[in-house]
């Protein structure tokens, strides 16, 4: 049996250390996904409930590569296991995901798709887009496609806790993906100076203690409406035991009260926020705050707003960092201006640890996770 995790493009390595982490499992690595084995149909269940990097979590039936889509899919899923699903269902929805330019429509495929199941099942299923027991899910990138059954029902990216929001809020599987570039450890101490709605702070707090991003929403998920003989009660409950006290200290600073605020609203509807230090702190004051050489990591999403003094804002940003950063550890932050936040963190003794680009939606982002230099 195989499992298919649909993620952003740039953190597909990200979410197979993840997938790999949470179920103990080889994964394959492909543009916008990964594939990866499953010795129980629960594991799958479990991705869908604690993973953090992933958009969709699916069964996989099948997947090939095409040239003209609509007069090859039918001799691909025809050699799949498909019947195995079928049968055991009365209504099902279908759904498209696509990456590329293509010459047909999510919904052309959508349309071919679900007659091409209605007519396998001799008319016993039928397609309904509302009231439906199974989820196909059909992911197109470029000229390969995936398909399979999907197991969530909703889109993992977007958390539910994200309510008081900054106009440049961070994805939470893109902040979780900073995160875990950063090298972050569960006992470190962790500080975001720039926290605006408070998403790289509680992801953390998600990650260090084991709570699940989803537990205020596991009546929600799709494989709660599939045959797959699992008790879900004793399944929730079994995951849920695994939450703990974090050894990690988790800071959300920012220099305005109302984003300060905003980060502890979503902490709170987040479940996390008694595991989060919050204040509003200017950057002058974090060498008042923290002792030299103190902090493990500085993980943020930095202003990028013209509006802001962003000369004055980074120069203090890395000055400071240097005072209270520890002599091996790692700032870790996200950017659409990369020579710029490069320049000035050059000036303060911080060397290029790594750098990778990241995509939310179509905007391009860069992760650049500095060292201090040895001198």
């Amino acid at each position: 049996m195989r499992g298919f995790a649909i993620v952003s493009k740039g953190i597909e390595d990200i979410a197979a250390l993840e997938i790999k982490e949470l179920i103990n499992t080889k994964c394959e690595v492909e543009q916008g996904c990964v594939i990866f084995e499953i010795g129980n149909i629960s594991d799958l269940c479990l991705l869908c409930y604690k993973s953090q990097s992933t958009d969709r979590i699916l069964y996989l039936i099948c997947s090939f590569e095409f040239n003209n889509f609509f007069n090859e899919f039918e001799k691909f899923i025809d050699n799949s296991e498909i019947n195995k699903w079928v049968k055991q269902y009365k209504t099902f929805k279908i759904e498209c995901m696509r990456i590329g330019t293509h010459n047909f429509k999510s919904i052309d495929v959508e349309s071919k798709i679900a007659d091409y199941i209605q007519k396998k099942s001799e008319d016993n299923i039928r397609f309904n887009i509302k009231d439906y027991e199974i989820i196909f899910l059909i992911y197109i990138v470029n000229n390969k496609a995936y398909f399979g059954i999907d197991f969530v029902g909703f889109e993992l990216n977007k958390r539910s806790y994200k309510i008081f929001l900054h106009p440049n809020s961070l994805r939470g599987t893109i902040a979780y993906a900073l995160i875990k570039e950063s090298g972050f450890e569960k006992n470190d101490l962790m500080l975001d100076p720039f926290s605006r709605d408070g998403v790289i702070p509680i992801e953390t707090a998600f990650y260090t203690s084991n709570f699940p991003h989803n537990y205020y929403k596991k009546d929600k998920f799709a494989f709660l409406k599939l045959k797959l003989g699992i008790d879900f009660e004793k399944f929730f409950k079994n995951t849920d035991k695994k939450i703990k006290k974090p050894k990690a200290k988790i800071y959300s600073y920012d220099h305005l009260f109302k984003y300060v605020d905003y980060s502890r609203k979503n902490a709170k509807i987040a479940g996390v926020d008694k595991l989060i230090n919050f204040s509003r702190t200017e950057l002058e004051w974090l060498d008042i705050k923290f002792k030299k050489e103190s902090v493990d990591k500085i993980i943020t999403n930095p202003p990028s707003s013209k509006t802001a003094n962003l000369y004055k804002v980074y120069n203090e940003f890395f000055y400071q960092c240097e005072y209270i950063l520890k002599k091996e550890s790692t700032i870790a932050l996200i950017t659409k201006m990369p020579e710029f936040v490069k320049k000035h963190a050059e000036k303060y003794n911080f060397i290029i640890y790594k750098e990778k680009e990241v995509w939310t939606g179509e905007q391009l982002l860069k992760i650049i996770v500095f060292k201090k230099k040895n001198i």
